[in-house]
């Protein structure tokens, strides 16, 4: 989520990148919000100065044994006003925070104006694609003519797009969850086995949430998710703590399964290997 100040401080940045990534949104709601946000501030912090003000003359009325039930009345309803604010205000900051995040990160400025992968610009390339003196099986059907996936049983077991690895299949699978733990660790990478359950916050903090609530899998009681990516947890290892210059940098590295729902037809032309 960006940083409310700096969205306060730079809108037309904001907006000019929302603009070049082709979002239809605009700042209007947010600055709407703190606009409200501020004179709530404004009003709120009046009252307090003038519930401290009168609270003093009360004390001074009472020592002088004067009635001070009028001013006693009226710091009542002040009293209830500020609670009444304090609500609004909260109410206000949770649109703002709900507001930011559905909005994305800010694009470097070297990143290309583009509406689809149509527009994507060619930085580098590497290697030249190999030609064939034959038509080239696709990997799945190469898999299948293996006998190291079966996706027939696949799909009775669990449904479309699964895949059952069996044999050497299995076998490579694990291979290379090991050969990319051993890669990195042996680069001074910390291997770590995150939960593959997470709660609302960490999902939230990685930008899963909101975005992409209706692609994430859940339990409802307790409320978790079940991780898209190990990005997620390890990401959170060091949620809301300080951490110091001399511990930097901090390197992890982790397999874990991932799990999301595939919306639309994604997967389909691969039979979801």
């Amino acid at each position: 989520m960006l940083d409310v100040k700096f969205v306060r401080e730079n809108p037309e940045k904001v907006e000019a990148s929302l603009k070049k990534r082709g979002y239809d949104i605009t700042l209007d709601k947010f600055m709407e919000l703190e606009e409200r946000r501020r004179r709530i501030i404004k009003d709120v912090e009046g009252l307090r100065s003038r519930r401290n003000t009168v609270s003093d003359e009360i004390g001074r009325m009472k020592k002088a044994g004067k009635e001070a039930l009028e001013l006693i009345k009226e710091m009542k309803v002040v009293s209830e006003r500020i609670r009444g604010l304090d609500d609004e205000l909260k109410e206000v900051d949770g649109g703002i925070r709900e507001f930011l995040l559905s909005v994305p990160n800010i694009l470097h400025e070297s990143v290309p104006s583009g509406r689809d992968e149509e527009d994507n610009v060619e930085v580098r390339r590497w290697g030249r694609p190999r030609d064939f003196d034959f038509e080239p099986l696709n990997h799945w059907d190469i898999a299948e003519a293996l006998d190291i996936v079966d996706f027939d049983r696949a799909s009775k077991i669990a449904g479309a797009r699964f895949s059952l690895m069996k044999g050497p299949g299995a076998q490579l699978e694990r291979a290379l969850m090991n050969f990319m733990l051993d890669h990195n660790t042996s680069r001074g990478y910390k291997e770590m086995l995150p939960p593959i359950l997470v709660n609302r916050e960490s999902m939230t903090a990685t930008g899963q949430l909101p975005k992409f609530e209706m692609d994430l899998f859940r339990t409802v009681d307790p409320e978790l998710y079940l991780i898209p990516t190990a990005e997620v947890p390890v990401t959170n290892i060091h949620r809301d703590e300080i951490l110091r210059d001399e511990d930097l940098p901090i390197y992890y590295t982790a397999y874990t399964p991932c799990f999301r729902r595939e919306a639309g037809s994604y997967g389909k032309d691969t039979r979801g290997l």
